[in-house]
């Protein structure tokens, strides 16, 4: 019966070895998964990061870009309104003299659709 309850005393002992060892193998299990989740989470924050700089890079380009055309549109506006208002000093007393002569030669006539009442 020693025997028995000898091999009986392993049997419990090679269990409560395997429960042991079953517990610590879960924690390692959970371990590797919470290191793996903040492996994760720091690889997806890099990415992150990466296509934000990349985006902004993109942005610039083009906002950069932008700022050119606003600067060359406001050249040509300031050379159009230079050129304008060279021409309007240069033909102001040409035309204030014809519209003077168009006023002061006035030809009175009659209109051709006036009838005479008879």
């Amino acid at each position: 019966m020693t025997s028995q309850s000898q091999g009986i005393q392993q049997l419990l002992q090679a269990e409560k070895r395997a429960k042991d060892k079953l517990e610590e193998a879960k924690k390692r299990k959970g371990k590797r998964l919470k290191q793996a989740k903040e492996e994760a989470i720091a690889e997806i924050d890099h990415y992150r990061l990466q296509r934000e700089k990349e985006f902004r890079n993109k942005q610039t380009n083009v906002m950069g870009s932008q700022g050119n055309l606003s600067a060359k549109i406001e050249e040509q506006t300031t050379e159009a309104i230079q050129k304008l208002t060279s021409s309007y000093h240069k033909n102001k007393e040409s035309m204030m003299k014809k519209l003077l002569n168009m006023i002061y030669d006035i030809n009175p006539e009659v209109h051709p659709n006036f009838r005479h009442a008879a």
